[in-house]
């Protein structure tokens, strides 16, 4: 069972990104959770959308299968083209390096390196100099306004500030998507402000941003919500403009 997708939406035709009838269940003894009962969901290149549900909603779940942090049950995902449902553990790390761009709720920075430092991390598994990668961290850093703070680490950053490191480190690869997990859980409503402005900037580029959420008034930032309840798809509606500037 899932939303009916509305007109206009992404068809497999188009899709970036493509869940058909996607089961999730977890095992622990004889005992049997579904945490993920039927997903159909297709997303284009460019879209923006938030997928918002509760606390045990399975949300996680899906967010962990589409950036290839875990594995469908029964069902397929496709991912830029690619059959990602039955890969192995190295393959899916090629695929998650390549093609995804993450951004966590608790920035996953390292607290030793300085800015650019964090930043040019996923470049060094695509074998390029170390010239290369800092020119392209220090281009990422200017993207999200931080050009001043090259050298700054962590520990010297406000939190707004470091999450935008953590979006410029997911930019920095230009992956398929920009995968943002309670992207504004740790924040102020100052920060908070900050980072959804940058990522609908971002996709207003042509990114494709998806953004998990709990928080409703997150979610109408996206340009399409797709609400998540007992490991169904509830509802997939766009969000209308006017919506997002009252909860801006």
């Amino acid at each position: 069972m899932s939303a009916v997708m509305p007109l206009g939406f992404a068809t497999p035709v188009d899709a970036v990104i493509e869940l058909t009838g996607v089961r999730k269940t977890y095992r622990t003894g004889d005992i049997e959770f579904e945490a993920l009962r039927g997903i159909d969901l297709a997303i284009r290149q460019g879209e923006f959308v938030a997928i918002v549900g509760p606390s045990g909603s399975g949300k996680s779940t899906l967010m962990n299968i589409l950036g290839c942090l875990d594995t469908v049950t029964t069902g397929s995902y496709r991912l830029a083209a690619q059959d990602v449902s039955e890969m192995k553990e190295l393959e899916l790390a090629r695929i998650r390096n390549r093609e995804i761009g993450f951004v966590f709720q608790g920035f996953n920075l390292l607290t030793s390196l300085k800015a650019w430092q964090n930043v040019e991390l996923p470049l060094v598994y695509a074998g390029l100099s170390a010239a290369e990668r800092k020119q392209r961290a220090i281009r990422a850093l200017e993207r999200v306004g931080l050009a001043d703070k090259l050298d700054n680490k962590p520990g010297e950053l406000s939190g707004g500030q470091q999450q935008r490191v953590a979006i410029a480190r997911a930019l920095v690869g230009e992956p398929t998507m920009i995968l943002a997990d309670e992207p504004t859980g740790n924040l102020d409503s100052v920060s908070t402000e900050a980072v959804l402005t940058l990522f609908a900037e971002l996709n207003a580029d042509g990114r494709t941003v998806v953004l998990i959420t709990h928080e409703h008034d997150v979610a109408m930032r996206a340009r399409r919500a797709v609400r998540v309840r007992d490991g169904l798809i509830l509802s997939d509606e766009l969000v209308s403009a006017a919506t997002r500037v009252v909860t801006a």
